[in-house]
């Protein structure tokens, strides 16, 4: 038997095995250049069956990772017509003065309201006039467990109570919220009965909290209930000062930590903000309130449930020129006339 020949009597063995060759193959003459197809025939055919099997080992992981959908789009809020196409399926706008209603939407609803929570959380800790220079620990406690979220604040860290209602309030810290209820006197549950007391005595009837952070879709809330909030928490200086600040910078062992707020309208020099906070879990989607002096008028803005990263931004930058365009206060209306 030549060479020639016993090469391809091993080569069509092995194709048989693998069932890559046909019979008219094994009945062809024995020449090279049919045992190199046989070849080629067979590695594409693995190929293929390999590319078809990590599609579809790539797809169901792909559908588990899908974000759910918010409260508001399960409810159909989205739907509802605004004049200014408002991203949000809930939005309100009232005068903090005379507590005229500007833009309402959906003003009623009850929604998870994520991280807006930390402003009952901060209000809570101001109004307790407790020694701010008092030093707390982050503990395995304050880990998230209810969205796995990450936090540079690792287990152990030492800082003031100051410290952590300015990361609170100006980063959404949540280690450091849940840090302020933990470590209120009488503990986290004491804490959370206090914001819901507090909620009770501001008038806030359809609100609800379980925890200080806002990681619960639990606790919920509507714009109705949060423009009283907001309004409350304009009063006591270190909401203002810490929700507004555009960053801080705090010092944690050998190190010293940067952090920014989450809202970057407080740097833009066309917004004059008394008060903000942000917020976001899945089940709220982007949420927004805001206090700020728009066309020499105090307003309270609540935007919750926003569909997209920036459109809550959007939204806020929407209704800021549609102020100044149509509901300008008396001495800006007779600044604008005479200019």
């Amino acid at each position: 038997m030549t060479k020639t020949l016993l090469r391809f009597v091993h080569v069509v063995a092995a194709a048989l095995v693998f069932g890559a060759v046909t019979p008219a193959i094994t009945q062809a003459a024995p020449r090279e250049v049919e045992a190199t197809a046989v070849k080629k025939k067979y590695k594409a055919r693995v190929v293929k069956r390999l590319s078809v099997s990590a599609r579809s080992s790539v797809v169901p992981r792909a559908a588990v990772v899908q974000a759910r959908p918010s409260y508001g789009k399960i409810a159909g809020l989205h739907s509802t017509h605004d004049d200014l196409d408002l991203k949000s399926s809930v939005a309100l706008v009232i005068d903090q003065d005379t507590q005229e209603v500007l833009l309402s939407k959906n003003q009623s609803a009850v929604l998870p309201i994520a991280s807006l929570t930390k402003l009952m959380t901060g209000l809570v800790i101001s109004e307790a006039k407790l020694p701010m220079d008092e030093v707390i620990t982050i503990s395995q406690d304050d880990v998230d467990t209810e969205k796995g979220s990450g936090s540079r604040l690792s287990v152990g860290t030492r800082l003031t109570r100051d410290e952590a209602l300015h990361l609170a309030l100006m980063s959404s810290e949540n280690r450091a919220a849940n840090a302020l209820g933990r470590t209120f006197p009488g503990g986290l549950s004491t804490f959370v009965a206090l914001m819901n007391a507090k909620a009770k005595q501001l008038g806030m009837k359809a609100t609800t909290y379980v925890e200080p952070t806002g990681l619960s879709s639990r606790n919920q809330s509507s714009a109705n209930d949060l423009v009283l909030l907001v309004s409350a928490a304009t009063r006591e200086p270190l909401m203002r000062e810490y929700s507004t600040s555009p960053s801080a910078q705090v010092a944690v062992g050998k190190r010293t930590l940067q952090y920014n707020n989450t809202n970057r309208l407080v740097k833009n020099p066309d917004w004059d903000i008394g008060l903000q906070k942000t917020g976001y879990i899945s089940e709220a989607g982007q949420c927004l309130v805001m206090q700020a002096k728009i066309a020499g008028r105090k307003l309270i803005l609540v935007f919750l449930d926003s569909a997209g990263k920036l459109s809550r931004i959007g939204d806020a930058e929407r209704v800021r020129r549609w102020v100044e365009n149509n509901h300008p206060g008396v001495a800006a209306a007779a600044d604008a006339a005479t200019s």
